[in-house]
């Protein structure tokens, strides 16, 4: 397999896709610890931990995301990161953190994120308690 020099990212949460594009390398917090992936790496699945996302784009920048739970996947240069909860808000204080400490704001953030997918989301809520 050739080796592009980009990868291709996309970040999932249940809300929204959070992340879509080219990377030269991307950490990700998984359950036991950071994992670095760069193009050309092998295939991989792997549980996600809580913590930092770290893109770094063709460009020079970089940017991070805060995840909570979920799987990695990288095949071929693709990377899909499918969260529990994903954040592009870093909290208070959280700047070069690993872990997230505030998870009350980490989840208030993750549901106020807009989709950044085309189209309508689908309604999934259901009007009254059905137990009751």
């Amino acid at each position: 397999m050739a080796v592009s020099g980009i990868l291709e990212v996309r970040v999932v949460s249940p809300q929204a896709v959070v992340f879509e594009g080219e990377a030269t390398g991307v950490v990700i917090p998984a359950w036991d610890g950071q994992v670095g992936i760069l193009p050309g790496h092998a295939p991989l699945i792997t549980l996600l931990g809580e913590g930092a996302l770290a893109i770094d784009f063709p460009s020079g920048g970089s940017e991070e995301l805060y995840v909570r739970g979920g799987v990695a996947r990288v095949e071929g240069d693709r990377v899909t990161i499918l969260s529990e909860a994903a954040s592009l808000v870093l909290p208070e204080g959280a700047e070069g953190r690993s872990v997230w400490l505030d998870v009350e704001t980490f989840e208030r953030e993750s549901e106020e994120l807009e989709p950044r997918r085309v189209g309508a989301q689908p309604d999934l809520s259901t009007p009254g308690d059905p137990l009751a």
